[in-house]
C-alpha cells in the first residue's frame, strides 16, 4: 500500500506566502478569428500546457450548464483565454485540445472533459488530470491546485471565491476573472513540471 502523506489544511495554507502569479500582461484573451490564429501559431509547438475550463455557474435546481464557456491554456510565460462564442475560437482550441503530440495538465478534468466533448464535440488527447499523479503518490483523493501548490512551492495560491462564481460567459471578461482563470492553468503547469513528469 501507498504510504499516505498528509496535506496542509486551509489554515495552514493562510499562513503560507503567496504563490507568484502571471500578470494581466502576460495574458491573451482569445476572441476574434485572428486572435485565435495567432494563439495558435503560437501554441501548436508546444510540448505542455496547463489546462482548465470554466463555466457560467448555474444556481437553478433543474439548470443545465450551456458550459464550457472559456478554455484556459497555459505556458510558463503567457496564458490563452480562449472565449468559445466565436465558432473560429472554438475551432482553434480544439485542433489544440485534439492533439495526443500536446500533453494539456490540469485539475479535477473529468467534468471539462464531459462538458467539452458535448460542447465542441472534439475528442480530448493528451490529457493528464494532476489529482491522479498525487493520488498514486499517496496523497488524499483529490489535492487541487491550492493544496498541490502549498505542498510542491510551501507558498499559497491564491482564489477569488467571488471570480469563481461570476459570470464566464460575459462577452466582456473582467480583469479579475482574466486572472483567475489564466493562473489556474499557468499553476497547473507549474505543478506538472514540479511534480518531475516533464
Amino acid at each position: 500500500m501507498t504510504e499516505q502523506h498528509p496535506t496542509p489544511d486551509k489554515d495552514q495554507i493562510a499562513l503560507l506566502a503567496p504563490f507568484d502569479r502571471l500578470g494581466l500582461g502576460q495574458i491573451q484573451l482569445v476572441a476574434t478569428p485572428r486572435q485565435a490564429a495567432r494563439a495558435l501559431e503560437e501554441l501548436e509547438g508546444a510540448a505542455v500546457l496547463g489546462f482548465d475550463t470554466e463555466s457560467k455557474p448555474t444556481f437553478a435546481k433543474n439548470e443545465a450548464s450551456t458550459g464550457p464557456h472559456i478554455v484556459q491554456l497555459s505556458t510558463l510565460e503567457r496564458a490563452y483565454i480562449f472565449q468559445l462564442e466565436d465558432a473560429e475560437c472554438r475551432s482553434a482550441v480544439a485542433v489544440l485540445l485534439e492533439s495526443p503530440s500536446i500533453l494539456k495538465a490540469g485539475f479535477g478534468l473529468g467534468d471539462d472533459r464531459r462538458r467539452i466533448t458535448h460542447k465542441l464535440g472534439v475528442d480530448l488527447q493528451g490529457v493528464l488530470d494532476l489529482n491522479t499523479v498525487f493520488r498514486e503518490r499517496g496523497y488524499r483523493k483529490d489535492m487541487g491546485v491550492r493544496g498541490a501548490v502549498a505542498v510542491l512551492f510551501n507558498r499559497r495560491f491564491i482564489k477569488s471565491r467571488k471570480a469563481t462564481t461570476s459570470n464566464w460567459a460575459n462577452p466582456q471578461l473582467q480583469e479579475s476573472q482574466l486572472i483567475y482563470a489564466a493562473n489556474d492553468a499557468y499553476a497547473a503547469l507549474r505543478v506538472y513540471q514540479a511534480l518531475g513528469l516533464g
